[in-house]
């Protein structure tokens, strides 16, 4: 039975592993260890006090919070009234969270207190504290409640216990029709991914696609029952929730959520917990084989590796299975657009599938290569533009009419912006990417993105971003600038003020000033210029900081 239809809706599913797997090891953080039969019964708790505090359907409710029990029970306490999941990615600052924030429409926010050393509360409060509102935040009039999943809170928020023992008036079966209403089609998250207009927008996504995307990458990832899985990949991003949290609660899997992505804690838990299952970018994965201490720990349980759309070094495929004893080690590629999930490769793989491609189509999608008027290529007659098109496809950028044009046409297909090539099996290789994003250590970044917030500094005229390699993150930022007249900004000075206004992935770790960038005739910085590198003209370097 596929996934959909056989759980209907995430609360569906939430309350179906509480009963199909309740003794088993479901969360496993420090000290804490519970049950799937105790999860499901916090999990009811917090759509309780989501209820107490006049969560709707529908209603948006927002979580800036790291890897941890929280936030998985308050994720799913919220879609489980019935609510739409806005995850915020961690590495934001308080002005780009706060624009997300405002243009979701956030009713209820659920945020960390101080997660590497920054207080996330005084972020949000210096980029919202004013406005129109008279909410906890006045710059975000629509978001009424702000709960902080710590001990203490300032006194127009709520601590996570306050929140919680505000539904102990809520009864159950209140809650439980609540989640009995969810039905496959209302939409279950929305997943703000930037794009090249400089705007993060949100891909729309129902429950029933989440449902049956995962159900299938669960069958072909081989997951199962008493697999203990050490989620690294953040919840914010699909790969973390629903190929983390979903995908466990489908099959019965113990989650191991990691805040932040330490290879000293990952080795521990790794050892400790009995890891069998670890999902990563391929630089995670690197780190723990050249790592000097890791035949101190003992990985032996390690059987199934999964990594994404970054090609992977054939070398690494056979280090895993080799020195490790991996198993399974698997590719993939998918974009928040589709679900998180495109083509996958297939246990059985031969090693030059898995490290070259990122598989096939998953089932139920279709994947084609197409030219620069959009004629479809043969597999392996060359590189065109991916396009999708399935079950997965969001349904549009929420509230982005314009956006959604841009890339979905009518006949259904998604306009990916990446470029690859089918092969004569249809395996996926991608080889580039029309919007020149580039990967920071896992973390797609955007140089549109960051063009824009570095064009907010006021002795910057003008700017282009590309990628660069970088031994240790793959790629990092480097931002050509034009000075505005008589300013004196130095390269150390704009990095310093990046890494207060962006996320730190974000952030350039090299500028050059130059005279002017070089532009072609419609006026579009030609960014091959940028990186032939002596092309530019009036270039005066500037090294900044790592």
């Amino acid at each position: 039975m596929r996934a959909d239809t056989e759980w209907g809706s995430i609360p569906g599913l939430v309350r179906s592993a509480a009963q199909r797997y309740a003794d088993v090891e479901a969360v496993v953080e420090g000290r804490t260890r519970i049950t799937y039969a105790e999860l499901g019964a916090r999990v009811e708790r917090a759509a309780a006090a989501c209820l107490a505090n006049g969560v709707e359907p529908g209603d948006r409710v927002g979580v800036w919070a790291p890897n941890t029990l929280d936030w998985i029970v308050a994720a799913l306490g919220a879609v489980s009234a019935g609510a739409v999941l806005v995850p915020l990615n961690t590495r934001f600052k308080g002005t780009e969270a706060a624009d997300v924030l405002r243009r979701s429409g956030t009713r209820l926010l659920f945020v960390t207190g101080t997660f590497l050393g920054t207080s996330y509360v005084a972020s949000l409060r210096r980029a919202a504290g004013e406005g129109p509102g008279t909410g906890p935040l006045p710059g975000l009039p629509e978001l009424e409640r702000v709960v902080v999943l710590a001990e203490d809170a300032p006194a127009d928020f709520l601590t996570w216990k306050d929140f919680l023992a505000g539904g102990e008036g809520v009864g159950p079966a209140a809650v439980r029709a609540r989640a009995d209403a969810v039905e496959g089609p209302w939409t279950s998250d929305i997943i703000f991914t930037s794009g090249t207009t400089g705007r993060p927008k949100g891909a729309v996504v129902t429950h029933a696609q989440s449902l049956r995307a995962y159900g299938i990458w669960s069958d072909l990832a081989g997951l199962t029952r008493g697999d203990r899985y050490l989620i690294v990949n953040p919840f914010f991003h699909t790969f973390g929730y629903k190929a983390g949290v979903l995908a466990c609660l489908m099959r019965g899997a113990t989650m191991i959520p990691q805040p932040v992505f330490n290879v000293h804690t990952a080795l521990a838990n790794l050892a400790a917990e009995r890891v069998s299952v670890l999902p990563g970018p391929p630089t995670l994965l690197q780190s723990l084989l050249d790592h000097p201490a890791r035949d101190a720990h003992d990985l032996s349980a390690l059987r199934l590796v999964v990594t994404g759309a970054a090609v992977v070094p054939l070398r690494l495929v056979e280090r895993l299975r080799e020195e490790l004893g991996v198993g399974t080690v698997l590719t993939a590629y998918g974009l928040s657009e589709a679900g998180g999930v495109v083509t996958m490769c297939r246990r059985g793989d031969d090693p030059t599938v898995i490290a070259s491609t990122s598989g096939r189509a998953i089932p139920g999608t279709e994947v084609r290569v197409v030219d620069a008027e959009g004629r479809p290529l043969e597999p392996g007659t060359g590189a065109g533009e991916v396009l999708v098109r399935g079950f997965n496809v969001m349904s549009g950028y929420y509230e982005d009419a314009h956006a959604t044009a841009e890339v979905l046409t009518p006949d259904g297909w998604l306009r990916t912006g990446d470029v690859g090539v089918l092969d004569p099996e249809g395996n996926l290789r991608i080889t580039d990417r029309l919007k020149d994003m580039f990967i920071v250590g896992g973390f797609n970044a955007y140089p549109a993105e960051i063009e824009q917030l570095l064009g907010l500094h006021p002795d910057v005229s003008d700017v282009a971003v590309i990628g660069v390699p970088d031994a240790r993150l793959g790629e990092v930022g480097k931002a050509y600038v034009v000075r505005r007249p008589g300013a004196l900004l130095t390269s150390d000075d704009l990095i310093a003020w990046s890494r207060r206004e962006m996320a730190n992935y974000k952030v350039p770790r090299t500028v050059e000033f130059v005279a002017e960038l070089p532009r072609n005739a419609s006026g579009k910085v030609v960014k091959g210029a940028l990186r032939d590198g002596p092309g530019v003209t009036g270039r005066s370097a500037a090294p900044g900081s790592p």
